[in-house]
């Protein structure tokens, strides 16, 4: 005997498991909940709308309107974006306005970092690479990583406690 379907959550039984407790059929119910999945995932509560697409996504599919255009490029995560300048200097700039309307460039980035920070980092060890990531983004929520930088006066008495040291 194969069954019809596999039980994951209470949604799928409809009112059965009301109408055992309503009857006072305690090995129905018992088995009913036996049944169902004991992963916590599989809850209705986490599956309000399985295949519902979010709003922007209804919208478009509603109006029949294209998919978003990106308007920033960045080549740490997309390393090949869209460069029509060749058909610029093929056909022209009907031709790059044509390709422009099919297949729209955005505008490249190098990243969060700037471009001299990048090369500082690419001749760095990979562990000095993964500490100055996670010291940027830990501490200062995405501003860029500045060393404390000692006032001059403090920094002139720690120098006489030094020689005092090593005197």
């Amino acid at each position: 005997m194969q069954p019809g379907k596999i039980l994951v959550n209470e949604t799928q039984l409809g009112s059965r498991l009301n109408r055992a407790v309503d009857s006072d059929r305690r090995g129905e119910f018992a088995l009913l909940l036996a049944l169902l999945s004991t992963d916590a995932r599989d809850m209705a509560q986490f599956h309000i709308k399985d295949n519902a697409l979010t709003l922007e996504a209804e919208l478009r599919a509603k109006f029949d309107l294209p998919i978003e255009e990106t308007l920033i490029t960045d080549l740490t995560v997309e390393p090949s974006p869209v460069d029509n300048s060749e058909q610029f200097h093929l056909g022209g700039a009907r031709a790059f306005q044509l390709m422009q309307a099919l297949k729209p460039e955005a505008i490249v980035t190098r990243g969060e970092e700037s471009l001299d920070m990048q090369q500082v980092l690419a001749n760095c060890d990979l562990n000095v690479r993964q500490k100055y990531r996670s010291s940027t983004q830990g501490e200062n929520q995405g501003e860029p990583y500045r060393p404390e930088v000692m006032h001059f006066v403090d920094q002139l008495s720690l120098q006489r406690q030094m020689s005092e040291v090593l005197a």
